[in-house]
């Protein structure tokens, strides 16, 4: 009935989406293996994509030749540049996204990738031999055999929903939880845990005030995820708002602490520390009169409004008598009530940095399963197991992301190298050369990587060349052109920074604070203007940081060249740690769970000292 396939897939969230998507681009067989079709890539909580950090993460997804950028362009409702007030390290793309739109748009793409197959049922067992995958059982008994398989079941496994006193099984709401996965793996000696994470509720957007809220328009010029010309900004955007909780509310909500699972101990998975619910926020910051509440539309034509802010298990009575306490929610109604999700992960330091298990060959975790929370997290994640996956199929090397080249590689290294016992977020602190990993040149770090890995398409690397090529071109003309005090001293007064006294070049003025290359065009004579406005906006974009960051960017640099030569030294795969006495008995144990590949990864694993690294050092160089 089947044929063996190269990659099975199973789950068809966010990170199943990447991976299958992935795989079959490469060339791979893959079947996508979902429990239920008309669910594929729905969008479980926020009908949104990107943010700080995130948005960047989104961009690199899409400089490889995923698709989450292409997809959440085709189905926007709003774009924001997060972050604008700061430097272009902070900035971070973020869209309001259409959830029926972005589900059908990632569906139709992945039924036109040749190579994809679809299965409806729950997976509920491995078929395992000799360490070895073989493929999936189904809960119908069936046997489908595969060269690999890669685990994205998000909050499916063994899923507990929780709203107030009230628990049922599920994966989100509406869904049944997937049993035996789990079980499976722990037989195998996996190590596994419980998470939590929640949504609040949704109402309908007809029954609210929104001149007692606050609006959030999108940006006056919006941009787009994507780099490919397959896509184009938003013509026109949906709204937002913003309103607060206040004292009514936190009263009203504190009714219900005691039937809380939050606080009475029924859940015993551990939540998302940046993302809580609103009982927790009234109950860690009991100081604060109010609350932050994002109020977003979830689609075009639909009525149904996402209340972010307000992620909440107590009980249903309670959510809606505090939500019309909400200034412009007084006549609210509500569709359905917030709800807790608790699930089983796996420890992430159980996998390779391919994010294939150590346990077992040919066997992927991506997603939520490695105790990461967020649609782009999981996204990013499925592309390099789907691009791993068919690499160790078809024999070719391992593609691993270095924390110095993307947000991606940082991700994956902070889950193998330290773990989590918390929902891990991204954020952009977490990336020691965020300068270098910005979102406006995620093109030019990762499209030759993708293109060399058969995923990123022969127009989209030509694009990023013919990009990089104008960024040079413009880098050395600012260079080159001059300005006398005659030229450009009266337009330097009007735009309060100082004059010049003697011929200055363009580039020299640009990294004023004070001057963009958009002022410094706008205020030249005519000639130079004709010079520079023949140049395209991103090439301009580009240009002005290279220019404005270089000492910065070139410190950055040479932080990465001198931590690189650690990466280039690798560690035997099978080095007893036990047998090098000197260790710390913690540096042994990390070091052996974790089994670094070089020294630059040894060094980051948490309770690995300093004292550990100069004896393995030296140890190795023996």
């Amino acid at each position: 009935m089947f044929p063996i396939y190269d990659v099975i897939v199973v789950g068809a969230g966010h990170a199943g989406c990447e991976a299958a998507h992935a795989a079959a681009k490469m060339g791979s067989r893959v079947l996508l293996c979902t429990m239920n079709m008309n669910t594929i890539a729905q969008m479980s909580c926020n009908p949104a994509m990107g943010g700080v950090a995130k948005g960047q993460i989104v961009r690199e997804i899409d400089a490889l030749g995923g698709k989450s950028g292409i997809i959440s362009d085709k189905s926007t409702i709003q774009f924001r540049m997060l972050n604008r007030s700061k430097g272009p390290a902070m900035w971070s793309p973020r869209t309001q996204n259409d959830r029926m739109r972005f589900a059908e748009e990632w569906r139709l793409s992945l039924e036109a990738t040749e190579g994809v197959d679809f299965w409806q049922e729950m997976i509920t067992d491995l078929l395992v031999k000799d360490h070895r995958v073989l493929g999936v059982k189904t809960s119908l008994g069936l046997e489908i055999r595969g060269k690999s398989v890669v685990l994205t079941n998000g909050t499916f496994l063994n899923g507990i929903i929780h709203i107030g006193e009230k628990q049922m099984g599920g994966g989100r709401t509406g869904e049944r939880a997937a049993k035996g996965i789990t079980e499976t793996l722990v037989s195998l000696g996996f190590e596994s845990g419980r998470m939590k994470t929640g949504t609040p509720p949704r109402v309908d957007g007809r029954s609210l005030n929104y001149k007692r809220m606050e609006v959030q328009e999108g940006d006056t010029r919006p941009e787009k995820f994507s780099y490919s010309s397959e896509t184009s900004p938003v013509t026109q955007q949906r709204n937002c708002w913003i309103t607060y909780t206040n004292k009514d509310v936190h009263e009203q909500l504190e009714t219900g602490f005691d039937r809380s699972p939050m606080f009475n101990g029924r859940i015993q998975g551990i939540g998302p520390r940046y993302c809580p619910s609103i009982e927790d926020k009234i109950n860690r910051f009991a100081e604060r009169e109010r609350h932050q509440i994002f109020v977003e539309p979830e689609g075009w034509n639909t009525v149904e409004i996402y209340v972010n802010g307000f992620s909440t298990s107590l009980p249903e009575d309670v959510q809606y008598k505090a939500l019309r306490k909400i200034q412009g929610f007084e006549n609210a109604k509500m569709f359905r009530p917030g709800y807790a999700i608790e699930y089983d992960y796996f420890p992430p330091t159980q996998l390779k940095l391919t994010l294939e298990t150590q346990l077992v060959e040919n066997l992927f975790f991506a997603g939520q399963i490695n105790g990461t929370t967020g649609y782009e997290e999981a996204a990013c994640q499925g592309l390099i197991a789907g691009m791993n996956a068919h690499n160790k199929v078809t024999e070719n090397d391992p593609f691993i992301i270095k924390r110095s080249e993307a947000y991606i590689g940082v991700l994956i290294d902070d889950l193998i190298n330290k773990g989590t016992e918390e929902p891990y977020r991204m954020f952009t602190s977490r990336a020691e050369f965020r300068l270098l990993l910005r979102q406006d040149n995620a093109d030019l770090r990762l499209t030759a990587l993708g293109y060399a890995q058969g995923l990123a398409k022969e127009e989209h690397y030509q694009q990023m060349k013919e990009k990089e090529q104008e960024t040079e071109a413009l880098v050395s003309k600012l260079q080159q052109i001059r300005y006398s005090p005659d030229d450009i001293n009266s337009q330097l007064e009007k735009l309060g920074t100082a004059t010049i006294k003697e011929k200055t070049t363009a580039d020299k003025l640009l990294k004023r604070p004070h001057i963009g290359l958009k002022e410094l065009i706008e205020n030249s004579p005519s000639t130079i203007q004709g010079e520079l406005s023949s140049y395209s906006q991103p090439a301009r974009e580009q240009a002005e940081i290279q220019i404005k960051y270089a000492s910065y960017i070139e410190k950055e640099r040479q932080m990465v060249d001198k931590m690189s030569h650690l990466e280039n030294l690798n560690i035997p795969s099978g080095l007893d740690y036990a047998a090098i006495k000197a260790l710390s008995a913690e540096g042994r144990q990390k070091l052996g769970r974790i089994r670094p590949e070089t020294l630059g990864q040894a060094s980051r694993i948490s309770g690995v000292s300093p004292a550990d690294m100069s004896i393995l050092t030296i140890y190795l160089g023996r």
